[in-house]
């Protein structure tokens, strides 16, 4: 019954908040590896987002992309049997995974416009999902997690461009009249499972002494035909492959093994995105 509780919840949200999905220690210990990982050196597809100055505190803490292609302990975390868990509960089967984003959202920074991130994964068929992991407590003063509860049952809206000085991206979308964007307000630890058609982002970072870092993945369906190139290398949720991209008449496509039912046929779209939270 609680099972169906939550599937119920989510069906109706498009989204689902599991407390401490991770242990206090464990968000602390992958909160301060980031965050010495972030500060001693530089790495491939890290974001500083548009609209920059020298003066933008994302200089020192860029979002990093893809961090599961160099980290080992990342890829591990979003491919947990944890977060393997609620997702299957949440969408039926396992899912593949195709990113993981570190956000550190230092104090005084920007927060990004609401958005969809079936606009930057355009997967097809179906809209994947997305695990949002609190590394330290995350509020209303630096900038927490807003959602359009419902909005997952929308298609994909006309985006439109974000104000800048409040947003690192400059996409958004529009939010009906009739729907209201919800704080999500989290400890270290806590974690929100959310659909690919979820609108959600989340304003700037008003205090001058705290951080707010997060770990994020994107998961989408093993039934999937398309799906952006830049999301590669698609992984199984146990880390090995689901497939081989290869170069084939100017696409990029995935030669899908022959090894079981969880491959996935994608044709890539050559186009780079880096995703939201």
């Amino acid at each position: 019954m609680r099972d169906q509780h939550l599937l119920d919840q989510f069906s109706q949200d498009g989204f689902l908040i599991v407390r401490s999905l991770l242990s206090g220690e464990e968000a602390k210990y992958h909160c301060q590896r980031l965050t010495t990982l972030r500060t001693s050196g530089t790495y491939e597809l890290d974001h500083k987002g548009v609209d920059t100055d020298e003066e933008d505190p994302i200089l020192r803490y860029s979002r990093m992309t893809h961090v599961q292609r160099w980290d080992r302990d990342s890829r591990e975390l979003l491919t947990d049997p944890r977060v393997n868990r609620h997702l299957t509960l949440l969408v039926g089967r396992e899912l593949c995974f195709v990113q993981g984003m570190v956000y550190f959202k230092p104090p005084g920074s920007r927060g990004q416009a609401l958005h969809q991130d079936q606009f930057y994964l355009k997967v097809q068929p179906g809209i994947g999902m997305a695990v949002w992991i609190a590394l330290e407590r995350a509020d209303e003063e630096n900038g927490c997690l807003h959602v359009v509860p419902g909005s997952h049952k929308l298609p994909i809206l006309y985006k439109q461009r974000a104000d800048t000085t409040r947003s690192f991206t400059d996409v958004a979308v529009p939010v009906p009249e009739s729907m209201d964007a919800l704080p999500l307000v989290m400890d270290a630890g806590d974690a929100v499972f959310f659909a690919g058609a979820l609108i959600h982002g989340s304003p700037p970072n008003g205090t001058k002494d705290r951080f707010r870092r997060a770990l994020t993945g994107h998961y989408i369906a093993p039934t999937a035909e398309k799906v952006v190139a830049y999301y590669r290398p698609v992984l199984r949720m146990d880390g090995s492959p689901c497939g081989v991209w290869v170069d084939r008449d100017g696409a990029t496509v995935a030669e899908v093994q022959e090894e079981g039912p969880w491959q996935p046929q994608m044709q890539g779209v050559r186009q780079d995105q880096a995703g939201g939270e």
